[in-house]
């Protein structure tokens, strides 16, 4: 068989006889590891923080946290995941009384909300002197002011101990009718804050991906140079439950051995090779003991390896040609790359991927980091690959995944750029999940197993689409149009 890009391949209807919410989406992302929902996010550094771990954890998924950093930094973002309670924020937003009004309307700009918690070192820990909100602030017309000004004041706020249970806090709430909750100590500092607008949003996750604690998933990436072995017992302290070896190119001896020592140190903790394309490069990293795979070079939209190094695969090709090699061992497949849309998604899991690594797709939704900024009037965020010079600049992340970390010369292997505003996680990642539900429903799988055996079967069939093919599958005909997803 001839495999090619994605989009040239399509999959014929199948026989429904099934609703498509009953089409169940867990599906494995390592030997022991299996999520409700088969959407990972990518170890990139405009990507994956604590903030989108979090929130990929509670909708099903995992995230996996960027490594392009100090190691105690990611240790942290780790830590703040694991120690995740739904509803409490344990990194609110602070300000000073030294700041003015116009430093609250410039967070509700970036961050689209305004309830702000004052404390006397403008930062969490600090000793609690009030709170502003919109109601603070929504008419006034000098925003010169200091918030000193318009707050309200500690001694007419109610607030909650720290150790106070989700439920006795959402009970203070409906109480005091407020729409902000501050969580401070015995010194009276302030070490958290409860949104009633994400209490409500946060109250029920039954997907959510946990471990056997009942603790949110999380995983990390990590080099294989000799000095991140520090950094992996680190990460195994705070609490990770899986590693990837970030590499553009996995089959190396460097990660080989880096991956019989993780297993020799840590035997219980779960490894992700790559990446890989080939089946033969899949079975060096198999043969040295990886629970799973990740699968993808130069298929980014942020990636130029093919262009600039002349090396790597088609992407459709390469996930179904390493995945049908990796399932006799029982390895399961990350498809990683080239994810514009939901079908995309959809296709991966067909050809044999248990799970999709997405980065454009979650780089401009709330929970990532960075800055929203408006260009032309769109809101964007900034996106980079970690193969760009500027990426390779601010950390040794970036540089060693791409061996660049000895060179004089670096040659990028990524580009840098910005993306259109998503909204939240909480609302994107349902619409992803809605429409691999419809996928499979069409194809007539009723999980992804069944999918994946379908395929191994025979039973499911791809076409390869002409260039007119691909035309007359999208838009086409109209003098305009709007295209609202969800």
């Amino acid at each position: 068989k001839q495999w090619y890009q994605r989009r040239v391949a399509i999959t014929a209807g199948g026989y429904i006889d099934f609703a498509s919410k009953e089409v169940t989406l867990n599906s494995p992302i390592t030997k022991k590891i299996t999520l409700n929902t088969p959407l990972v996010s990518s170890p990139m550094d405009t990507v994956t923080e604590s903030r989108m771990a979090i929130a990929m954890a509670l909708m099903g998924g995992i995230g996996f946290v960027h490594h392009n950093c100090s190691a105690e930094f990611q240790a942290e973002e780790v830590r703040k995941v694991k120690k995740f309670e739904q509803g409490f924020i344990l990194d609110p937003i602070v300000l000073s009384c030294s700041h003015t009004v116009n430093d609250v309307k410039k967070v509700k700009e970036s961050y689209g909300f305004s309830g702000v918690a004052i404390t006397d070192t403008g930062k969490l820990g600090g000793r609690l002197l009030g709170i502003v909100t919109s109601r603070d602030i929504d008419f006034l017309d000098d925003f010169d002011q200091k918030i000193s000004e318009v707050m309200t004041p500690r001694e007419k706020l109610v607030t909650a101990k720290a150790g106070t249970s989700l439920s006795e806090a959402n009970q203070l709430l409906q109480a005091s009718k407020k729409g902000k909750l501050p969580i401070v100590n015995e010194d009276d500092q302030l070490v958290g804050l409860i949104s009633r607008t994400d209490l409500k949003k946060n109250r029920e996750f039954p997907q959510a991906s946990k471990d056997k604690n009942k603790q949110l998933l999380v995983g990390a990436a990590m080099s294989t140079h000799e000095k991140d072995k520090s950094r992996l017992d680190m990460l195994v302290n705070a609490g990770v439950d899986v590693v990837i070896l970030d590499s553009s190119q996995g089959n190396s001896i460097y990660q080989i051995d880096m991956i019989k020592y993780i297993k020799n140190r840590y035997p219980d903790l779960q490894i992700i090779g790559g990446n890989v394309v080939t089946a033969a490069q899949a079975k060096s990293l198999i043969d040295a003991g990886v629970d799973g795979l990740r699968v993808g070079m130069g298929s980014g939209s942020i990636c130029i390896t093919q262009e600039v190094m002349a090396v790597g695969r088609p992407q459709g090709t390469a996930v179904y040609r390493v995945a049908e090699y990796a399932r006799r061992f029982r390895v399961p497949v990350i498809a990683d790359g080239g994810i514009t849309c939901v079908g995309h998604i959809t296709k991966a899991l067909a050809l044999g991927a248990s799970t999709v690594m997405m980065g454009s797709l979650l780089a401009a939704t709330s929970e990532s980091p960075g800055e929203y900024f408006y260009q032309d009037g769109v809101r964007l965020k900034k996106y980079r690959g970690m193969g760009c010079l500027a990426a390779m600049k601010d950390g040794d992340g970036a540089k060693e995944r791409y061996f660049s970390d000895q060179d004089a010369i670096r040659v990028a292997q990524g580009v840098a750029g910005s993306v259109v505003d998503r909204g939240s996680i909480y609302t994107y990642i349902p619409y992803l999940v809605a429409g691999i539900q419809h996928g499979c429903q069409d194809i007539g799988s009723r999980s992804l197993f069944t999918l994946r055996s379908m395929m191994y079967d025979g039973k499911l069939k791809f076409e390869k689409r002409t260039l007119a093919a691909m035309k007359e599958g999208g838009v086409h005909s109209l003098h305009s149009y709007e295209m609202k997803l969800y």
